[in-house]
Parts: C-alpha cells; sequence; structure tokens
C-alpha cells in the first residue's frame, strides 16, 4: 500500500490532479485465525486478541464466540456464521435489519430440532428413549431441547438431557444410559458436541444406540443419520457479506440469513451394523446415503 501511495505521489508531482487518480483496494490481506475449543476463557482471550490486531472485520462462529466478540467491541464490524437465534440472544435487533455492528447466517431455525426425534422414530422405530446431547449453559441448548421434548413427547419417546459436555461425562453418562434397551441418541448443535465429535460418534457405536445428529459431519465418520444446514453455505455467504463490507456496506445493512434447504444424510453401512432397515420412503428423501 505504501509503495503504491509512493507512485501516485511521484505522479502528482509530475502534474497529476488527485482526481483522476482511482481509488486502489488492498489485492493482499493479512488473515489471522483463533481457534478455542468451545472453551470460555480461550474464547475471551481470543476476542481480544483479534480486537488488538485492529482488524477491518471479523468473521466469527457460533454463539459462545459471538457473545464474547460483542462484549469486546461494538463499532468492528462482525460478521457471524453457524449462530443460533441472534435476535433472541441480542446480538441483531432484527433479522431483515441487524441494526449494529453484526451481521451473517442463521445455522437452523429452532423448530428444525423437532425433525430430530421424528427422524430418529423413522430409522429406529423400536427406540423408546432417547439422550439428548445439548450445552446446557448457552440459549440455544435450552431452546433445541425444548423443542425436541415437545415433539417427542407426542412420539411416544422418553428423553432426558446429558448437559455437561466433557469427555468423562459424555462417556459416563451414555455408557449408563444404555444399560435399559430400546435407547437411542440426539446430539444437538454446540462447539462442544463438535469438539468431541469423534468420542460421541464411537460411544454410539459401542453402545449400538441409534444416533442422529445436527451435521453430516458425524455421519461421515460413522454416524447413522443427520439433519441439518451446509455449512459451506453458511462460509461462502459470510465470505460474500466480508467483501462487501470491505468495499464499503454496512453491517446494519446486510440482512441476516437463514438456510433456506437442509440435507438428511444417512449411514447405510452404521444402519447395517445397528440391524436397522432403512425404511424406503426416508432413503428417497435423503440427500446422499453413504454406503
Amino acid at each position: 500500500m505504501y509503495r503504491q501511495a509512493g507512485i501516485y505521489v511521484a505522479k502528482i508531482l509530475k502534474g497529476a490532479k488527485p482526481a483522476d487518480l482511482p481509488v486502489l483496494r488492498p489485492t493482499k490481506f493479512d488473515l489471522e485465525a483463533r481457534w478455542a475449543d468451545g472453551t470460555a476463557s480461550l474464547i475471551r482471550k481470543n476476542a481480544t486478541e483479534l480486537l488488538a490486531l485492529a482488524p477491518d472485520v471479523v468473521v466469527v462462529s457460533g454463539n459462545n464466540s459471538m457473545g464474547a466478540l460483542l462484549q469486546a467491541t461494538r463499532t468492528v464490524p462482525i460478521v457471524f456464521a453457524q449462530v443460533a437465534d441472534p435476535v433472541g440472544s441480542g446480538f441483531v435487533k432484527t433479522m431483515a435489519r441487524p441494526g449494529g455492528n453484526a451481521t451473517g447466517f442463521v445455522q437452523f431455525d429452532y423448530s428444525l430440532s423437532g425433525k430430530w426425534p421424528e427422524l430418529l422414530k423413522q430409522i429406529a422405530p423400536n427406540v423408546t428413549r432417547a439422550a439428548v446431547l445439548r450445552d446446557a449453559n448457552i440459549p440455544a441448548g435450552i431452546g433445541q431441547f425444548a423443542i425436541v421434548q415437545a415433539v417427542a413427547t407426542s412420539l411416544g419417546l422418553e428423553v432426558s438431557a446429558i448437559n455437561e459436555l466433557d469427555a468423562d461425562n459424555i462417556g459416563r453418562e451414555l455408557t449408563d444410559f444404555a444399560v435399559v434397551p430400546n435407547g437411542g441418541l440426539i446430539v444437538t448443535a454446540s462447539a462442544l458436541s463438535i469438539t468431541h465429535l469423534e468420542l460421541i460418534v464411537a460411544l454410539a457405536a459401542k453402545h449400538k444406540l441409534p444416533a442422529i445428529y445436527y451435521r453430516r459431519y458425524y455421519v461421515d465418520r460413522g454416524g447413522l443419520i443427520s439433519y441439518g444446514y451446509d455449512i459451506l453455505q453458511q462460509f461462502r455467504g459470510a465470505a460474500d457479506y466480508v467483501d462487501r463490507i470491505l468495499k464499503g456496506t454496512k453491517p446494519a445493512d446486510l440482512p441476516v440469513q437463514a438456510p433456506n434447504k437442509y440435507d438428511l444424510v444417512i449411514n447405510l453401512k452404521t444402519a447395517k451394523a445397528l440391524d436397522l432397515t432403512v425404511p424406503p420412503t426416508l432413503l428417497a428423501r435423503a440427500d446422499e446415503v453413504i454406503e
């Protein structure tokens, strides 16, 4: 940038008018990345570090990191992805007119959570009990469980929550839960559930628990079924918003967007290992079947 400024100074000294020299945008950007692994203290530390670098815009994933950033700045533009209920969480004023320094992409509406017990019963009709893995310390954990619980009752499905998402507790709770037959597992959206992704899939297989997940990541690694948003679509949209902000658009003028499509992914190999026959109607609805 300074090299180009020197060229412009030389041109002006030779008689060029500033009005005739186009404003140039950077062709190279510095990118700083941080990963907090769902740990609150590390999230706050990362937010402080990134803002100290005086960024032009910050891209953030998840409610916990979003909350920490907004506590630290109300001026630096923020583009979020994979955030649940940004209005209810106080991140934006409305979806259509965010009104502050943040905008972005919602991972799903809470009503999506009601599809998980329905799909679990369709693929594993003998399941009468379901453990619900959730982060009770975030609004999304509470909201998702409330919808799951309401729908599960209408399906004759008894649900119980696993709230403490550290590795030891997940292992202990799922082991205890699996002692009684006809159990299943519903994994709701949270940073901590991603942190323990491999463990959760392994425990579901070990205890033969039919499980439904909110992202296909789990199914790619051996999980049974997932129904949720396309993460690539979220971040492609975020990249577009970053571009528009760098070109002068204010976050307050960019509407928060929700997914317009959710993907159903089924792992037939896992279904076979669980002695499940996937209904043809469910296979026909699937966006992808892993064999």
